[in-house]
């Protein structure tokens, strides 16, 4: 495991294991459930719901994708749009995945991981939330031709202890 939380399994030959396909799930149209806690790392446990779709398509032959996504919440009108780009790094095997939304812009640093051979995806940066420093997590899983999920996390201790507080779930738009 790297200072950032990223593990990457080596391969027979001592080479990271070949992860370029990982995100090829996620190619396509998307129907996009999301709850969002309110007030993270405050005690909250108030959750906004927000429904809407995302596209996500190849760039660099496979070596990248670019992610697009708008919700919006019934109860409070809030949307959100951002978009993903994700970057794979082969001589690492992780990817990079760098997030933007219409309202702030690009979120740096991006959240550096990789697959497991089981299809579990886990990401890490550092961040900073009201001035104090959180360990970021995302969590990819319960992956499918047709759904997945998705869960962020921050710990404000190191990771010791985690909440989370964005979830969506993901269905498969029909072309």
């Amino acid at each position: 495991m790297t200072s950032s939380g990223v593990t990457t399994e080596p391969r027979e030959s001592g080479l990271p294991r070949d992860g370029q396909h990982d995100f090829d799930f996620a190619i396509g149209r998307w129907k996009f459930h999301l709850r969002r806690l309110r007030r993270p790392l405050t005690g909250s446990t108030e959750w906004i719901e927000f429904d809407g779709e995302s596209e996500a398509r190849p760039i660099w032959g496979g070596r990248a994708n670019l992610d697009t996504l708008r919700v919006e919440s019934a109860e409070t009108g809030e949307v959100i749009e951002g978009l993903t780009l994700r970057l794979y790094n082969a001589e690492t095997g992780a990817w990079s995945l760098y997030w933007a939304n219409a309202k702030s812009g690009l979120s740096l640093p991006p959240t550096v991981g990789s697959f497991t051979a089981d299809g579990r995806g886990e990401f890490y940066d550092h961040e900073e939330l009201d001035g104090r420093p959180i360990l970021v997590r995302y969590v990819w899983s319960e992956i499918t031709p047709t759904s997945a999920h998705f869960e962020q996390a921050f710990s404000p201790d190191g990771g010791v202890t985690w909440e989370t507080n964005w979830i969506t779930d993901q269905t498969r738009v029909s072309e």
